[in-house]
Order: C-alpha cells, then sequence, then structure tokens
C-alpha cells in the first residue's frame, strides 16, 4: 500500500480491524519499513497489538480500546513520522515476511 497520513491511518485502522476475521491482521510500518506495530484479531473481541521498534511489548486489549492504545503507541513508535505504510495479512504466518527495505 502506498504512504498515507498517520491520523487517518489510524482511523482507517480501526475500520480494516472491525472487518477482520480472527486470526487475520493489519501491519503499520514506518517508511523505512524497520519499526513497526501489528495487529492481530485473536476472537471476535480481543487484539493482540505488537510494537517493534523503540519498544518490543504485546499487548492484548478490548477492540473498544484500540483507538486509545493506538495513539500512544503510534507516538512512541513514529515520533517524527507523518507517513506510514499500512497492510494487511492473512494470517499470523504472514508476519515474518520480509518486505523490500529502502
Amino acid at each position: 500500500m502506498a504512504l498515507i497520513n498517520i491520523q487517518s491511518a489510524i482511523k482507517q485502522v480501526q475500520q480494516i480491524v472491525c472487518r477482520l476475521e480472527p486470526t487475520q491482521g493489519v501491519e503499520i510500518l514506518t517508511y523505512k519499513r524497520n519499526r513497526g506495530i501489528t495487529i492481530i484479531k485473536v476472537d471476535a473481541e480481543t487484539l493482540s497489538v505488537q510494537e517493534r521498534g523503540y519498544e518490543e511489548l504485546t499487548h492484548l486489549v478490548h477492540i473498544a480500546d484500540l483507538a486509545r492504545l493506538l495513539k500512544t503507541v503510534v507516538k512512541r513508535e513514529f515520533p517524527r513520522s507523518r507517513k506510514v505504510r499500512v497492510y494487511q495479512l492473512d494470517s499470523p504466518y504472514c508476519l515474518g515476511i520480509k518486505r523490500k527495505q529502502l
């Protein structure tokens, strides 16, 4: 996917996550693809949010609390970024795929 504005990315991710089936997910990456946030839908109401970058943390959150968590995680992982890349994952196994580094 092309680069999109970080504020609209948060809203888009929320909409995408609501439509996903369990074990599908969304990945948000920086321009260089060296830091990112992965959101995997565990079941109908629970999400696993994994930070990869400055912090290596995993959060289990309710789908209603995703917006609040994303705002804090985005500020920590993408402090100077204005544009990010958003990819949809068909399964958690797609997580290990190396994306082209710039």
